[in-house]
């Protein structure tokens, strides 16, 4: 389970779910569900990834008819979503906020109930971390699928999703999304929302009702009274349309009236200022990789192994990891190297010749854009020694990335390990000090430091 909750807000902690249930939880600190989801599967090794909303309510039989969906699909086939029922409420027509919940049983591809393969998120980049709410990025990845080639497919089971009202100014909040609309269109070109099968949206009925109030004002104020009164008159002709447009599908009350008629004010020039937000600052946007940033181990990983080495002489790298190294700066990932160094701790290894190995790693390999260093001896019970988060987390924000957008490359277990309880994704490339519980449970493997980082930049797998 992912806590996306931000920091601040931890205070309660989730009942019992990590001691009586068993659950692993990952803290993700309020980025948004894409980066809570890229943690999230970046922890797990199963060959299939199941997505959950936390305000589904999947049925007893649930499992069952999950695994039944997957056994059915081709070997080809990327995922499988689950069917979402919205119950409707009793005695009354639905809110306008209760009907943005029920639209979710006939979307396409949303993470309510998303099985997908590992290889599939792996060769995608699994999820954008740009989108910060939970809106588009799974749309997103699902047209990232459909651009590599693979195919989604819709299962049997269900799950119900209860009605989310969301408060009386729900309608406003939801504007945000237009930014978000505004990176698809940069990512995915015009007709993203055909490719999903969704309704044209209203942003250019909003343009023109924001316009039509823009020049009633400017007009007023500049003296031209016949512009502004027929410039007045079209908005107001206009918010009356998208108004009844709203209130014919709402509850027959009057409170709901006086909401949707004063949101329906508000809501065009909201959308308009949400979208030109969204278009400034995804000016340019690209396809991004999942992972920003490749943190290296040292030892064993990208030189050989030398139990305690004080001596830069004594530093030899391994192979393929000058290619390694390259290649991940190429494709513009920040470059950084995590290491135990418990020989500082033991008192065998001082810092200064720590420092001076690591100097001579650069002369070979080329520099890093940081460097991590835990210096403790296993006894003296620190947060940072591997396979614990702590030089991951360390180095992610140096790096000025979130955990989840790091991919940590090692040769033991712990540094998979590390990278796990971080929320980031992890890769062992084994050498013969690997043991076999170690390469059994690592999320991914590969059999050189090459292939490794073409996983990662180019995501296909040896």
């Amino acid at each position: 389970m992912v806590d996306d909750r931000p920091l601040g807000e931890r205070d309660t902690p989730l009942p019992g779910l990590g001691d009586r249930l068993g659950v692993r939880i990952l803290y993700t600190g309020g980025r948004g569900p894409a980066t809570a989801r890229q943690a999230g599967w970046h922890s797990c090794a199963a060959p299939w990834i199941v997505f959950l909303d936390d305000d589904v309510r999947p049925p007893a039989d649930w499992p069952e008819r999950l695994c039944a969906d997957l056994a059915a699909l081709p070997e080809e086939a990327a995922g499988s979503q689950g069917r979402i029922v919205v119950p409707r409420p009793h005695g009354r027509r639905p809110t306008d906020a209760e009907r943005a919940t029920i639209a979710l049983e006939g979307a396409l591809w949303i993470t309510a109930d998303l099985a997908v393969r590992r290889r599939a998120l792996e060769r995608v980049g699994g999820f954008d971390t740009r989108f910060p709410r939970a809106y588009r990025e799974d749309t997103d990845l699902a047209l990232r699928m459909e651009d590599a080639g693979l195919s989604l497919h819709r299962g049997d089971r269900v799950c119900v999703h209860p009605l989310r009202d969301g408060g009386r100014r729900a309608s406003l909040r939801a504007q945000r999304g237009n930014a978000d609309n505004a990176l698809m269109r940069r990512l995915h070109g015009r007709s993203w929302r055909e490719r999903v099968a969704e309704p044209p949206g209203s942003l250019r009925s909003h343009l023109f009702t924001t316009a039509a109030a823009a020049t009633a004002v400017l007009a007023a104020a500049t003296g031209r009274r016949g512009t502004a009164a027929v410039s007045a008159a079209v908005w107001a002709l206009s918010t009356a349309r998208f108004a009844l447009a709203r209130m014919r599908s709402g509850p027959a009350e009057p409170a709901e009236w006086a909401d949707m008629a004063l949101t329906s004010v508000l809501i065009p020039p909201l959308a308009c200022l949400h979208r030109l937000r969204g278009e400034l600052r995804h000016t340019g946007a690209r396809p991004a990789p999942g992972v920003r940033a490749v943190l290296f181990d040292r030892d064993g990983t990208l030189v050989e192994d030398v139990p305690y080495n004080g001596d830069p002489d004594k530093v030899v790298a391994r192979p393929g990891a000058a290619e390694a190294v390259a290649l991940a700066r190429e494709h513009g990932l920040r470059a950084g190297m995590v290491t135990n160094q418990s020989g500082i701790g033991r008192g065998t290894l001082t810092e200064r010749e720590v420092t001076e190995v690591n100097r001579r790693v650069e002369e070979l390999l080329g520099p890093f854009d940081l460097w991590r260093i835990c210096p403790h001896a296993p006894e003296e019970d620190c947060t940072c020694r591997k396979p614990l988060p702590g030089l991951v987390l360390s180095a992610a924000e140096g790096l000025g990335v979130h955990p989840s957008e790091c991919a940590v490359i090692g040769d033991i277990g712990p540094d998979t390990d590390s990278a796990a309880a971080a929320g980031a994704r992890g890769i062992l490339v084994p050498t013969p000090v690997t043991l076999d519980e170690e390469l059994r449970r690592a999320p991914e493997v590969e059999h050189d430091l090459p292939s490794a980082v073409r996983r990662i930049v180019g995501g296909e797998g040896a």
